[in-house]
């Protein structure tokens, strides 16, 4: 709206429509540095235009969306639609912010809500407490909420990312599958990054969910299992579930259980998770510190002449875990400090740094 709008400096009120929002966040990011320093203010902004992305990659959330599964939908739609325009973040109300959700669409929101950079429960009239949505739903958050606790060097590897080089954390297939034309029309499910897939269930729960992943080995974040793509998949979720899927070739980094926070110390205790990495192939894991935009350490895992090798390559890391999901490979014998405890998974005793495995 702009008629009977009025500028004390005389601007065009039509022209300052965009032009407002982008002054005020400006505003609020600067006064917020002044009182706190370079590198501790952080934006929560509704509004924003071309530019806004500027003070230090401000927080955006959706507005006040409705409490259903199309306005969760579109709540998602809207998110990859901002962070393909410049903006590294989103975020937005779990459970929607307008009415009353049955817990069906709360637990589906808190799912999709956990695996978004931002995650903030908040309602209209009515509380987003979990224990307000069934007596099982608080353990279903806490699962989110652990899993979410755990991937922080992960997530906060790529928001440094996007705060340097603007790369979306949450952004839409496309931008990390731009050859296959089938992504260009995904808007449903999402990357965290460039080796988490997640596909939010917008259905009840007697009804298949159906998502999209490209060629590749994916491996299933929770239990393990494998698909090669392309190939659309149609499942019945559960309820306290949501489709998360690792691509081939990645190493992700898990922090220590139960730390229940979401700020410690990411270089201490980590679990070495390595995915469907190929004979000639290396793939590296930066690992932040956690203020700020350092770097702590480097673990790298290479897969060369019938070797797998994980080693710190930099800095002081310490690796607690590995667990290996590689299909159809046996492991032949391990050089290096470690346990096996269960199939693909081996404990790493303190200070080691390297090790190989004999494939």
């Amino acid at each position: 709206p702009h008629a009977n709008v009025v500028f004390h400096d005389g601007s065009d009120p039509y022209r300052m429509h965009n032009q407002y929002a982008f002054l005020y966040n400006k505003l609020v990011f600067e006064l917020l540095e002044e009182r706190f320093g370079k590198g501790e203010a952080v934006v929560f902004a509704r509004s924003a235009a071309a530019g806004g992305q500027r003070f230090v990659q401000p927080q955006h959330w959706g507005g006040d969306c409705e409490s259903t599964f199309e306005a969760m939908a579109e709540t998602l739609r809207g998110g990859l639609s901002l962070t393909l325009s410049g903006f590294a973040f989103t975020s937005h109300d779990i459970g929607g912010f307008e009415g009353l959700p049955p817990p069906e669409i709360y637990l589906r929101w808190v799912a999709y809500g956990l695996f978004s950079s931002h995650s903030r429960l908040h309602g209209s009239n009515s509380y987003r407490v979990p224990w307000e949505y069934g007596e099982d739903t608080p353990k279903v958050l806490a699962k989110f909420v652990e899993t979410k606790h755990r991937l922080m060097p992960y997530l906060f590897y790529h928001a440094i990312q996007g705060h340097l080089k603007g790369h979306p954390m949450q952004r839409a297939m496309w931008v990390d599958f731009f050859q296959d034309r089938t992504t260009l029309y995904l808007d449903r499910q999402f990357m965290v990054g460039p080796s988490i897939l997640v596909a939010p269930v917008f259905v009840p729960s007697n009804e298949e969910s159906e998502y999209y992943l490209p060629a590749g080995k994916w491996t299933c974040f929770w239990t393990g299992r494998t698909i090669a793509g392309p190939k659309w998949v149609s499942e019945i979720v559960a309820l306290d579930d949501i489709p998360v899927w690792i691509k081939q070739g990645s190493i992700i980094l898990l922090g220590p259980e139960k730390t229940k926070k979401p700020d410690y110390d990411y270089s201490q205790g980590l679990t070495v998770r390595v995915y469907e990495l190929e004979e000639g192939q290396t793939a590296e894991a930066r690992v932040p510190i956690g203020k700020g935009t350092e770097i702590t350490g480097v673990i790298r895992a290479e897969r060369l002449a019938g070797d797998l090798k994980i080693q710190v390559v930099e800095g002081r890391v310490q690796m607690t875990t590995v667990e290996l999901f590689i299909k159809g490979v046996e492991i032949r014998g391990v050089v290096g400090d470690v346990s096996k405890t269960e199939k693909g998974r081996y404990k790493v005793k303190a200070g080691t740094t390297a090790i190989t495995f004999k494939l």
